[in-house]
């Protein structure tokens, strides 16, 4: 905590199991918990944030690795970007290793945590789209050893919400075996915040493709009716061969469906999106249109 900060925390708990972690803030309901501080340490310092108690994770070595279960991942939610983007997670999840690698300076990569970026739930965090795509599933950790799984769909959209007293604890992840990628553009050269993120996963055994759409809305976007279209498309017996002209399609299936053109006015005009929200839309379609070219080849 910064010189800058307008309130000292009153207390520190710092926990080394999870079920000590949803204890202690059951036990103090006024208190934040902390893992690598990025985003909460930046509203302590700006004043928008005074938390009269925190509870740290950094000492939960349980929440830090990963382990395999049943055909999943079962990510814990003290897992560093920078952990991430080494190449044996990339080998498991390429798409989020991706993720982790942009998003930020070192400095970032090197405290921010995956429950952080969920929990957050900041409409440019890089790891939701993938997690949106991937269709992952968080496991909840509550009083008394209690736990309970949502789709991380549900959190982020508000469907579910965390209980007092509850805490991320692992995140599920579907091991695909298939081409995943994450793209996204940022205002600037180097690392940034993004404008728009598009991730696109593979899933042979079901000849599907999954699609999410990052950065442009509160919470990922799916283009459902997208993802069936291209699956239709795609000849899976054949390296799953496409014409290039489907790729193209597809990008700008996937921008109109996120971005929509405005209805109709009652006397039947139209009105045209501002241009820098067409600008919006076809860098979305681009993203899209690169995410499952490459995923393709």
């Amino acid at each position: 905590m910064s010189t800058h900060a307008p309130q000292a925390a009153q207390a520190v708990t710092l926990p080394t199991t999870l079920d000590e972690a949803v204890a202690a803030l059951a036990a103090m309901p006024a208190a934040v918990p902390v893992a690598g501080g990025t985003d909460l340490m930046a509203a302590v310092n700006s004043g928008q944030l005074r938390p009269a108690a925190l509870v740290g994770l950094g000492r939960i070595s349980e929440i830090r690795g990963w382990q395999y279960q049943d055909g999943h991942a079962l990510l814990g939610a003290g897992l560093t970007h920078a952990r991430m983007g080494r190449p044996d997670f990339a080998a498991l999840i390429p798409a989020l290793a991706a993720a982790a690698r942009a998003a930020g300076p070192p400095q970032i990569r090197n405290a921010g945590t995956l429950g952080g970026n969920i929990a957050t739930a900041a409409p440019t965090g890089d790891a939701l789209p993938v997690l949106a795509a991937l269709e992952a599933t968080l496991i909840i950790a509550g009083q008394g050893g209690a736990r309970r799984e949502i789709p991380v769909s549900h959190l982020l959209a508000g469907v579910e919400m965390l209980r007092g007293g509850e805490l991320i604890g692992y995140v599920r992840v579907p091991l695909l075996h298939a081409p995943q990628v994450f793209l996204k553009a940022t205002g600037r050269t180097g690392p940034g915040r993004a404008v728009a993120s598009v991730a696109l996963v593979l899933d042979p055994a079901r000849r599907g493709v999954r699609c999410a759409v990052g950065a442009i809305a509160p919470m990922p976007l799916r283009p459902l009716e997208a993802e069936q279209w291209v699956a239709r498309l795609i000849d899976w017996d054949n390296n799953r061969a496409i014409v290039p002209e489907a790729l193209t399609a597809f990008g700008e299936y996937v921008a109109a469906a996120c971005i929509p053109d405005p209805a109709p006015e009652p006397d039947g005009s139209v009105t045209q999106l501002p241009p820098a929200v067409l600008h919006l839309r076809r860098t979305v379609a681009a993203l899209a249109r690169r995410a499952l070219g490459r995923a393709l080849s």
